[in-house]
């Protein structure tokens, strides 16, 4: 059996980062689920820490996606464990990880922001847990708690319950590094080389035990590893079990995790039921999902078998693909009478992270069905509404629950007069805990030496706690003025006109120029309207069938104010923070998949230059691009002769402008 697990290793092994999402995560080293799709029989063994020897140079990296960055702080290296022929090591917060040199495709540099917010995350949600059971939680480089408020002024009432509640401080204290008798227990499901694992057990304090696992034989030695060299094995275990079926023997009231961390490669969805089941009363599960593409809108179908829901390819799909998750999690949180508490839920990069919370009640199950909404969506405008699953009313002390009645609108759109997508159910609550967020965001911006991606870190959550809570979805300002073919009207002004006509807005974290409000469509085609007033369209050039024509083709109710105002621009905005990714070096993004046979595939700058197969006559070497005319020669007015080509020598072309 160990024989056939080996062969099938350098099939199975996929880089974690999908070269066709709009967002990506972290492990590259995830073939759990392939392998258990493919009935292949597992090994159910615990790997020792003490075995260095069992994992070989074509054993794989940790696919993590993760990223490679100078480490933050000092760290202590374990002598017994030397490097094997081929192995290189990577750096990233305090950890220091072995892989072998031949698969460095897999390390990514952009999930360095995801392991970091999810040991802040981690941090805090421990803070809160331990305190409950008299154990104080120390972090390095912490020091007084400071409430960071966006807003100038200062909360003096939230100051002094942060004294009070500092004074009391409990007798037992747990550093980082240090196994806590009564500290949580996490688990790892997709470990691959465990640099998520192991960054847990040197940064993030108040552990018990923390479970590496992966179905690799390979992969869980080089885990057992990784803990040696950086002496971390008293916390970390390695194990060697489908992710699945370990969390199903883990259901037990007295075996289950506090933390549960998925970061698989595409969808999580073969694992939600387990670990909906095996993570503890109040405890947190951490999932991310990279197949972007399917809860984005390009396979609804898809996305119904794996989630429960049809995706819609809408400008808000990045919020929706959040909303989807978290609806697939309560749904099967609900079969075992259990529901879920959102903390966090992000879309960044390439890929959705999100942070939530399962408690058991079959009273709050009951409120299920009125957390989650059918979205109708306009294929012409773009104006969405939400339909409501159940409806429930409060009596007295009791709760009255009913079917919901709708739908919330006709036939053809108010506004264009096209049809509607019907997509969801989706998750219609807010989506994050403002009061848990801002406690992370005050602990990275109290101790922004603690991650590589603090200012990044800060400026997310920064926004998120900008966003309204209580409106789900957005619509962008950019496609609102393509639908009409005007020019598109300032953020800040579209923003102001909005405030002037009584309503809410807000940006998103999830779109660059999103608007979240809750205006209605009407009322936002109104807005329009007098913009295009301001700026008018050829309305001549307009078919009478388009839904530009029929927008523009209704007066305004109202006339909307266009000057800025001073609370239109966020203070995320004002302080510049970084709130998005940018490319931190050439060709960055989703890198490509290992070769079967455990090969590296042909470097991606080789397949650029064969244009993806759309050119017949493909030109690999790019001095060739010299030799076509240039447009004057087209023309017949080119100088050059013969000799033209695109590139003509630049002090030449200076002189013809300056003649």
């Amino acid at each position: 059996m160990l024989v056939r697990t080996a062969r099938l290793f350098p099939f199975i092994i996929s880089h974690h980062l999908h070269p066709s999402r709009t967002h990506s995560a972290g492990q590259a080293f995830r073939w759990s689920a392939a392998a258990a799709s493919r009935g292949v029989r597992f090994m159910e063994t615990e790997v020792p820490a003490s075995n260095p020897s069992a994992a070989s140079a074509e054993s794989t990296a940790d696919g993590t996606g993760q990223s490679a960055t100078s480490s933050t702080g000092d760290q202590e290296k374990m002598p017994s464990v030397g490097l094997l022929p081929g192995e290189t090591v990577v750096k990233e917060g305090k950890a220091a990880i072995l892989f072998p040199s031949a698969n460095e495709v897999f390390y990514n540099p952009v999930q360095e922001f995801n392991r970091d917010l999810t040991c802040a995350v981690i941090t805090e949600f421990a803070r809160e847990l331990l305190a409950q059971r008299g154990v104080k939680v120390v972090v390095p480089g912490e020091q007084e708690r400071v409430v960071v408020s966006l807003s100038e002024e200062t909360n003096e009432a939230e100051a002094q319950t942060e004294e009070k509640n500092g004074s009391e401080e409990p007798a037992v204290k747990a550093a980082v590094g240090e196994k806590c008798e009564h500290g949580l227990r996490v688990l790892e499901g997709l470990a691959a080389s465990g640099l998520r694992s192991v960054r847990f057990a040197l940064e993030v304090p108040g552990l018990q035990s923390v479970t590496a696992n992966d179905f690799s034989a390979k992969a869980a030695a080089l885990i057992a590893r990784n803990a040696q060299y950086n002496g971390v094995s008293h916390l970390l275990q390695a194990s060697c079990r489908d992710a699945s079926m370990l969390m199903y023997d883990m259901r037990g009231k007295k075996d289950r995790y506090d933390v549960i961390d998925l970061d698989p490669y595409g969808s999580p969805a073969s694992f939600l039921d387990a670990a909906v089941q095996a993570v503890s009363e109040g405890g947190l599960l951490c999932i991310t999902c990279t197949d972007m593409a399917v809860m984005a809108g390009n396979s609804g179908e898809t996305c119904y078998s794996k989630y429960g829901s049809v995706s819609i390819k809408a400008k808000y799909c990045h919020e929706m693909a959040l909303r989807v998750i978290l609806h697939s999690l309560d749904q099967r949180a609900g079969v075992y009478q259990r529901y879920i508490q959102p903390l966090l839920s992000v879309s960044v990069d390439f890929y959705i992270r999100v942070f939530v919370r399962v408690f058991t009640g079959q009273a709050t199950v009951k409120n299920s069905a009125s957390k989650q909404a059918l979205v109708y969506n306009c294929v012409g405008c773009g104006a969405f509404h939400l339909q409501r699953m159940g409806r429930r009313t409060s009596n007295g002390k009791h709760m009255k629950y009913s079917a919901a009645t709708g739908p919330p609108v006709g036939p053809e759109c108010e506004h264009c007069g096209q049809r509607h997508q019907l997509g969801g159910p989706i998750w219609a609550e807010s989506i994050h805990d403002l009061e848990f967020v801002q406690k992370v965001l005050s602990a990275v911006s109290g101790n922004p030496s603690r991650f590589g991606t603090s200012k990044r870190i800060e400026g997310v959550l920064s926004m998120v706690t900008e966003e309204l809570e209580d409106v789900p979805l957005y619509y962008t300002v950019d496609n609102l003025s393509s639908t009409i073919h005007c020019n598109t009207p300032p953020l800040l002004q579209f923003r102001s006109a909005l405030l002037h006509a009584g309503h809410r807005v807000s940006l998103s974290h999830a779109c660059k120029n999103a608007i979240k409000t809750d205006a209605p469509p009407a009322a936002i085609w109104d807005i329009m309207r007098c913009w295009e007033k301001i700026n008018p369209v050829k309305r001549e050039k307009l078919s009478p069938t388009s839904p530009a024509f029929k927008i523009l083709s209704t007066e305004p109710s109202f006339e909307a104010c266009f000057t800025v105002r001073e609370d239109a621009n966020p203070q995320s905005r004002k302080r510049h923070l970084t709130r998005f990714q940018e490319n931190p070096q050439a060709f960055w993004g989703p890198k490509a998949r290992a070769k079967a046979g455990g090969g590296i595939s042909a470097d991606l700058q080789d397949k650029r230059k064969k244009f993806q197969n759309k050119r017949k006559n493909q030109i690999t070497d790019s001095s060739q691009l010299k030799t076509f005319p240039c447009k004057k020669f087209k023309q017949g007015t080119c100088t050059h002769g013969d000799e033209c080509c695109y590139s003509h020598d630049l002090e030449q072309t200076n002189e013809q402008k300056i003649e």
